[in-house]
């Protein structure tokens, strides 16, 4: 076995078991989620199962929006005999939003690399070390004996490629990723191809948006926080095509003395979504946590209700705990 990540020996049983796999990923998916779930689906109709990719969406990250096609909403009536369902990028059915709306009672497997999240039964292939969910794809792919496509491989690369920050947020303990890479590419997977999708084809406005982010941005705690919003005027004149998060949360945590940044949206009145990212010390997932969010130590996020004013004091004060000091102060 080449992988890091070996699957259970029963979760291949589950992939063998079923005649259609309803393969499910999180609310406002990534590349990630996205990568898996389409790169899953080619290698289980390539063993002559059907698979139908679900997702709430919405699809509004520019290197996505091409995919969404590719996927229902949810699923239409009763689901088919002998089918089962796999969630994807998340080990709750909650975070899959009306996605998961008539899958409730199929027979799950979860696979993620959250380390939060309920357990809700099913099987679970859950490795909080692995850099992305397309690496466990990967590894179940190969555990299979096989070896992904050439469309499968793309698919695969782009989805590690923007969890990782094309490979910006790993250490010295990601041979195991790197060597995946390596066989992604030897599948005829492009590194050039997966930068230009993640980084290519922006509008302009997003640009003229993240200046007005970095504009209005907070130094809190004595600059170890740096939080920034966008309110309903900014999601009015940019729309949802003007977001870039990565390369904003890239700018943030430059500042010298940063170890925090947030960024909230106001999706709509009394209600907002709450991007986290930590560069070493500050265990995010676990502030996300209090508010009902998860993600990974270092990168979390939440889905909150209550007005702009109102959640921005609420995460200001859940970092107290965390930074406050003889020196440090809220500004």
């Amino acid at each position: 076995m080449h992988q890091d990540y070996s699957p259970p020996p029963e979760l291949l049983e589950f992939f063998e078991r079923y005649a259609c796999y309803y393969i499910v990923g999180h609310k406002e998916p990534d590349g990630d989620c996205v990568g898996s779930q389409l790169a899953l689906a080619s290698f289980l109709r390539r063993r002559g199962k059907d698979a139908v990719l679900i997702s709430a969406g919405p699809f509004t990250r520019t290197e996505i929006a091409s995919y969404e096609g590719s996927f229902s909403p949810r699923i239409a009536g009763a689901p088919a005999v002998g089918s089962a369902a796999v969630v994807l990028d998340c080990s709750s059915l909650k975070r899959a939003g009306d996605a998961a709306l008539g899958l409730e009672s199929l027979p799950l497997a979860f696979i993620d690399h959250h380390a939060s999240g309920e357990d809700e039964g099913g099987l679970r292939f859950v490795v909080p070390s692995a850099p992305a969910v397309t690496c466990l794809v990967q590894a179940l792919i190969e555990a299979f004996g096989d070896k992904p496509s050439r469309e499968e491989a793309e698919l695969l690369l782009f989805g590690l490629c923007t969890d990782t920050g094309f490979f910006r947020h790993l250490d010295e303990r990601s041979a195991p990723a790197f060597a995946m890479t390596a066989r992604l590419v030897e599948a005829g997977a492009s590194p050039k191809r997966a930068f230009s999708m993640m980084n290519g084809g922006k509008p302009f406005a997003s640009r003229k948006l993240m200046a007005e982010l970095l504009s209005k941005a907070e130094a809190l705690y004595g600059g170890r926080l740096i939080l920034t919003w966008m309110g309903l005027e900014e999601q009015r004149r940019y729309g949802l095509v003007g977001r870039d998060s990565d390369m904003l949360y890239q700018l943030i945590m430059t500042v010298e003395g940063v170890e925090a940044a947030v960024v909230i949206r106001q999706e709509k009145p009394g209600e907002c979504t709450v991007g986290f990212r930590s560069r070493e010390l500050v265990d995010v997932a676990a502030i996300a946590a209090q508010f009902g969010g998860g993600g990974h130590r270092l990168a979390a996020g939440l889905h909150l209700y209550g007005e702009l004013e109102q959640v921005k004091a609420s995460v200001i004060e859940a970092f107290k705990p965390v930074f406050t000091d003889a020196q440090s102060g809220v500004k």
